[in-house]
This record gives C-alpha cells, structure tokens and sequence, in this order.
C-alpha cells in the first residue's frame, strides 16, 4: 500500500508541477496574461506542498527521483496538450527515466 500512495503521490505531483510550468509558459510565450502565469505560479507551490506528504523524508531523494516522473510526465503533458509526438527515443528515455525512480523510491534498504 505504501508503493501505491507514493505513485499516486507523485503523479498528484506531477499534474501540478507540470501544469504549473505549461501554464507559465503559455502565459509568457503565448502571451496569454498574467493570470495563466499566476496560476501557473500557485500550481508550481501546490506541487512542493504534495512533495512534502511522500511517505519517505529524504528530500533529496524525492527529488532526484521526481526527475523521472517529471520526464516521462513531460513528454505526456507535451503530446496530450500540444500535440507533441515523441519518437522512440523519447519514449525509451522516459521508461530508463520511471526505472530509475522506481529503484531510487522503492528499491529494499536495510
């Protein structure tokens, strides 16, 4: 059950950080406004708040391992709300980047 609510923990995460950061962008490059910036600012701090409830409390580990999820979350985020089309690569770098979370987060300690 702990493996489950950390996933879930992170993909929360992710939808905020992410979102928070394509709201920055498309009120910056696209000249959408401060409020799709503002927006994008609180979503941004809604995310290190969801950092703070994962069951383990090294910080730089819950960092280092929401790089993978924010990679592979990115390249969704890209082609679900751009129409951003990865190739295989990008899709083979996500997966080597989720491995790499999944062993950082969930691999046994002693």
């Amino acid at each position: 059950m702990l493996i489950v609510r950390s996933a879930a923990l992170f993909v929360v995460a992710a939808v905020f950080e992410i979102g928070g950061a394509w709201l920055v962008w498309q009120g910056v490059r696209e000249h959408r406004g401060w409020l799709w910036i503002t927006g994008g600012i609180l979503a941004l701090g809604a995310y290190g708040f969801v950092a703070t409830f994962q069951p383990d409390a090294h910080f730089g580990r819950i960092l280092a391992a929401y790089g993978g999820i924010f990679v592979a979350g990115s390249l969704a985020w890209g082609a679900l709300a751009d129409g951003y089309r990865p190739d295989r690569w990008d899709i083979t770098g996500a997966l080597v980047c989720l491995a790499g979370m999944a062993l950082i987060m969930w691999a046994p300690r002693n």
